[in-house]
């Protein structure tokens, strides 16, 4: 089909006194003679992306006919389809290196002679810098002052590189530091639902969407936009106008009934239907939620819910516009032209959902009530891993002694029972394992929905009126997801019973669920290095993964607000909120959490009066230039950036572009780097939080003349592939089968059985000409959107992952670094094929990989000079990810294309 033939569904739209063009699905459905209504309103969103690209690259007319005759269940491999959204958005961590990868792009078209300027942004971008504050400072008046004084003194070389970048390229914005996250910031500001662009003389309006570099994108799915998180990598691509290509997804029915019981959050309710998610398996899979519990719940719940995504597995948890959604618009503070567009164009398009029409076909339906929803827990090293807060205490006792992996620490009964006298401002305390020593209430989940805030700065309020106090080894802060929500607090009169239980404002963004969480006191950091305790975090985020959150802490659990307060003041894991008292009140009574816990009236009454659209008016009104220290950086206009030499920060990414191509050789005698077990995250693969002295990176930074006060975090340097490649692999909770029982990132180099540190290894075999592998179990690559998971592997010359099973992002990232991922297939495994990591693998024809998802051979020879083989699926899913990994990678592609 044609570029101008997509005018069969082209219509005129009158909405505000303006008429508007869009492409119609009703008229698609009439000239297909298919039921639109059967059609989930996240397909019927592809759909209308795919009738409105028609003739531009990547798009074809078949794709057109497979959605429109998507059926619920099919049983073959479903064909794929290409998807460009409506714009980019991203944040300062991952959001750097795509900048950094476009300047280096613009720096390659200038020494091939070409014009520089051709490189940018087709498509809007917006990068909100929101992971850089770091929680220095914490349970004092003046800590977000602190925290962000401190955050410009260490970042102001990045900060100035992204102000350069502003001016550098067109269609690029960056929000300054300050404002909160970028979910937050996109929920409540940048998403508007319907989509106004120019196509020729009109104005196009078209469903909103987005693909962000952080994977938590999804939470704008509670708005009615549609949207998921990529790799950096595959972000570039998209704003230089390369569709994203996968296949076409089954879609899961998520029906809610029912109403909450008043002694359950909207929290409870999200970790319960991450955790169901996660157990039928919807990797890949578009989630979409309807019924009449659904109808109930306003767009800040729906928000938080499609928020862990990630940790369900799904791309995205899509919530149909309706009612709810245009409450929220005004609640919010959005135009009457922009409320009254979003109305007038889903109800033309069939995209608005009510209880008129027909509920669509889906794949399968999971059905939640609400009623049965009680207050829950997930941890104590991943997400889906939940129970009651009834049985708190002894699940966590019970992972002591539990095998260790990832509910359990593999402790003898004795270990499990330790104490340990530590003096902590000045007074002696006896601490054991899970001692929570991080209370946090984060910004990303749950400050988008006002109902938990509310109740913890409620329960804050009672708890300092009864003369309770946090516990003195317990780090708490508060990073509230963006300004409107302290605006609301300070509207209820609600800060200053935060504030009584240390949750000061340490700043607004992404700080303790990122790794930012600072560090530790000093006493409470010796006793629990010193003697091995295992440290207990409770945060209101929604990432827990083994060394996350902070070294010291081995396990963390998700939480309500409201109990990551109730933790802080019972110090403990080991408690039992039922029968254990918090403590004795000024008049010597026994406080128990049930006597100070807020009402959902109360909640509910607040919620009403403390939040008004004149809030988020005021917020957004002077957003770009809101931060004088931003204001008052002066940087200078260039087309090219100019990298300095002797910079840690920032280097020219060359890697990309440079160097022979991995894939014109097979993979050849390699030896496997590391030999790992399930649920391996990217928190695992790619380096995040502090750098410790001990790590390559560290060394490599103080070779440098970096203190380690100076240090800042992996996420902060990852302009800088040289300190990225050192932290790959460098988790110090990573269990590697080839490490001599070692925790952390170690590996036996195979020649001589040396154990040294990945990256040390890495580089030996490099100088050996040695191709590497990495062997996995199921679900490889679950985690974040980091393409430095990708990246930091290709940099230590891995050139094949072979695992059960991928997570979609990260097996995506590793395709557009040219390394193939490889699938065991189904019955087999590491252990079933009795591999123990010592042998060298060889894929003939790997280089020549012409199709997708092909078998191939992956021959085997042992140490002993045995030789077998085995057959594995190569995960190259869609015709883009060939081409991609045919060139050696995406940014190869792209170059070349330039």
């Amino acid at each position: 089909m044609e570029k101008e033939s997509s005018n069969l569904y082209q219509q005129t739209l009158f909405s505000g006194k303006k008429f508007y063009q869009y492409y119609s699905l009703p008229r698609l459905a009439v000239d297909k003679n298919l039921s639109l209504e059967k059609l989930p309103y996240s397909i019927r969103i592809l759909l209308e992306s795919c009738i409105r690209h028609q003739g531009d690259g990547g798009y074809h007319s078949q794709q057109i006919d497979w959605l429109a005759r998507w059926q619920p269940r099919v049983e073959t491999e479903r064909q794929p389809v290409a998807f460009l959204p409506a714009r980019i958005l991203m944040q300062d961590f991952t959001g750097l290196p795509v900048v950094n990868d476009f300047s280096a792009l613009r720096a390659a078209m200038q020494r091939a002679g070409k014009d520089p300027e051709i490189v940018n942004p087709q498509i809007p971008a917006d990068l909100v810098i929101d992971h850089s504050v770091t929680v220095e400072a914490f349970a004092c008046a003046k800590a977000q002052q602190i925290n962000e004084e401190r955050e410009f003194q260490l970042n102001r070389e990045r900060y100035e590189f992204l102000k350069w970048s502003q001016k550098a390229y067109r269609n690029l914005r960056v929000l300054p530091p300050g404002l909160g996250i970028c979910h937050q910031v996109n929920l409540e500001y940048l998403a508007q639902v319907a989509f106004v662009a120019k196509d020729g003389d009109m104005d196009c309006v078209y469903p909103d969407s987005v693909m962000g570099t952080d994977s938590h994108t999804p939470m704008v799915n509670g708005l009615g936009v549609a949207g998921w998180g990529v790799g950096g990598i595959e972000a570039l691509a998209a704003m230089l106008g390369y569709p994203s290509e996968f296949p076409i997804p089954d879609v899961i029915g998520l029906e809610l009934v029912g109403e909450l019981p008043d002694s359950a959050t909207h929290t409870d309710l999200t970790l319960t239907i991450t955790s169901k998610l996660r157990e039928i398996g919807v990797v890949g899979k578009f989630v979409e939620l309807f019924g009449a519990g659904y109808a109930s719940l306003p767009v800040e719940t729906r928000a938080m819910i499609s928020n862990m995504s990630p940790e369900s597995g799904a791309t995205m948890t899509y919530c149909p516009v309706d009612g709810q959604t245009l409450d929220y618009l005004k609640r919010t503070g959005r135009s009457a032209e922009q409320i009254e567009l979003v109305e007038t164009y889903f109800q033309a398009q069939g995209l608005f959902l009510d209880g008129r029409v027909p509920q669509p076909e889906y794949s399968q339906v999971l059905t939640i009530d609400l009623s049965k929803i009680e207050a829950t827990l997930a941890g104590p090293k991943r997400p889906q891993d939940i129970f009651p807060l009834s049985k708190a205490g002894q699940t966590f006792t019970a992972s002591l002694t539990a095998p260790l992996g990832v509910r359990g620490y593999g402790f003898s009964p004795e270990e499990a029972v330790k104490t340990v006298i530590a003096e902590i401002d000045g007074e002696k305390q006896e601490l054991r394992h899970g001692a929570v020593i991080i209370a946090a209430i984060t910004s990303c989940t749950n400050t988008s929905d006002p109902s938990v805030i509310l109740a913890a700065a409620l329960l804050a309020r009672n708890a300092a009126a009864r003369g309770l106090k946090s516990k003195p080894w317990v780090k708490t802060s508060f990073a509230p997801g963006s300004r409107a929500v302290t605006a609301y607090l300070k509207n209820a009169d609600l800060l200053g019973g935060l504030e009584n239980l240390g949750f000061n404002v340490v700043g607004y963004g992404c700080t303790t669920c990122i790794g930012n969480s600072g560090p530790l006191p000093e006493d409470v950091n010796k006793a629990v290095h010193d003697n091995q305790l295992v440290g207990a975090a409770v945060l209101s985020g929604n990432r827990n993964f083994e060394g996350r959150i902070h070294p010291e802490v081995r396990a963390s659990f998700l939480a309500s607000p409201p109990l990551v307060v109730a933790y802080a003041l019972a110090g403990s894991m080991d408690f039992d909120f039922e029968k254990q008292p918090l403590g004795k009140d000024t008049d010597g009574s026994t406080v128990y959490l049930k006597d100070i816990y807020p009402s959902r009236p109360e909640v509910d009454e607040l919620t009403r009066s403390a939040i008004l659209s004149d809030i988020y008016v005021r917020n957004y009104g002077s957003i770009y230039d809101s931060n004088p220290r931003w204001n008052e950086m002066d940087v200078t206009s260039s087309t090219l950036y100019n990298w300095k030499a002797d910079s840690s920060i920032l280097k020219e990414p060359a890697f990309l572009l440079e160097g022979p191509n991995i894939v014109e050789k097979d993979v050849h005698d390699a030896c496997p780097l590391a030999v790992l077990g399930d649920s391996i995250t990217t928190d695992h693969i790619s380096p995040a939080g502090r750098i410790a002295v001990d790590n390559p990176a560290g060394r490599y930074l103080e070779d440098l003349g970096v203190g380690p006060q100076d240090f800042i975090s992996f996420g902060a340097r990852r302009g800088n592939h040289e300190v990225m490649a050192r932290g790959t692999f460098s988790n110090p909770r990573l269990h590697n089968l080839i490490a001599n029982g070692r925790e952390g990132g170690c590996t036996t180099y195979m020649p001589d059985g040396d154990l040294m540190s990945i990256y040390d290894a890495a580089q030996r075999y490099k100088a050996d000409n040695r191709d590497l592998v990495i062997l996995a179990g199921k679900a490889y690559g679950s985690g974040s959107s980091r393409d430095w998971a990708a990246k930091g592997t290709y940099l230590l010359g891995v050139r094949a992952v072979i695992a059960e099973s991928y997570e979609r992002i990260h097996r995506t990232n590793l395709v557009c670094m040219g390394i193939l991922p490889l699938q065991f297939l189904p019955g087999e495994s590491i252990e079933k094929l009795g591999l123990k990591g010592d042998e060298r693998y060889s894929i003939p024809g790997s280089a020549g990989i012409n199709a997708l998802r092909p078998t191939v051979t992956v021959e085997v020879e042992r140490r002993d000079g045995s030789r077998f083989s085995f057959q594995a699926l190569a995960r190259i899913d869609t015709p883009l990810e060939l081409a991609y990994y045919q060139a050696g990678g995406l940014m190869r592609k792209v170059a070349s294309d330039l």
